[in-house]
């Protein structure tokens, strides 16, 4: 079962609405939708924003839904010059920028218990994402997201998260939805169609574009559940 993850109805209500003799269950906080989308069986639930939010319900689904792979979509903002609205950005890693013992001795962003700055997704579900979003006509780009309790709308941080952690991307969730995959081995990706640009602009052009966004990141989703049920036939050949 593949599961996915949002944290705003507008992420996975389009999903949602996709899916066929659809189960629906509240747990932890967050609603889930298990059923069938193109006879692939997906359990989708939104999580609310933030990262306890996320990680409980990464949690819950893990727990209860027998997950074979996670997957986080949404919008982001960028947090490189060469990124703009509209592009989509797949994580070859994401970290937690907001995690801060550095008064300890560790570098910020350090994860106890994991012992890393940034976890690694998994590359053969990003890899299929992103050849999706190209085949899409989407520009896409690759490379750590950083997520934090933070909506991005300052210059200074949107610089801070570029040049320290190397991050082309600024959310809320996707960092702790890996960080409890990769507790529980399981694989995960994490997907965001850039919404606005992480700088003093941010908070006009999120209500603008987040629909826009997250509709393209729907998109490729929908086709990468496609493309697993062709991957299903071809198996059984």
């Amino acid at each position: 079962m593949i599961g996915i993850i949002g944290a705003m109805d507008v992420e996975v209500e389009a999903i949602k609405n996709k899916i066929t003799n659809p189960v629906s269950t509240k747990l932890a906080g967050c609603s889930f939708v298990c059923g069938y989308i193109d006879d692939v069986m997906v359990c989708v639930a939104q999580c609310n924003p933030g990262k306890v939010n996320a990680a409980l319900c990464t949690q819950a689904m893990i727990d209860k839904f027998d997950v074979d792979k996670i997957i986080n979509i949404g919008v982001g903002c960028s947090l490189s010059s060469d990124i703009i609205i509209k592009n989509i950005v797949i994580a070859d890693d994401v970290c937690q920028y907001d995690i801060d013992i550095t008064a300890l001795g560790e570098p910020r962003g350090f994860i106890n218990g994991l012992n890393t700055i940034k976890i690694e997704a998994d590359k053969e579900i990003s890899d299929q994402l992103a050849r999706i979003a190209i085949h899409s006509g989407e520009k896409i780009r690759r490379g750590t997201v950083a997520s934090g309790d933070t909506f991005i709308a300052n210059n200074e941080l949107k610089q801070f998260l570029n040049q320290h952690f190397g991050a082309l991307c600024g959310e809320m969730e996707g960092a702790a939805i890996g960080h409890v995959c990769k507790a529980n081995n399981i694989p995960f990706a994490v997907l965001r169609s850039v919404s606005d640009g992480g700088d003093e602009n941010a908070q006009l052009d999120y209500p603008t574009f987040k629909k826009i966004a997250a509709e393209k990141s729907t998109a490729i989703i929908l086709n990468y559940i496609s493309s697993e049920k062709t991957q299903t036939e071809f198996e059984e050949i």
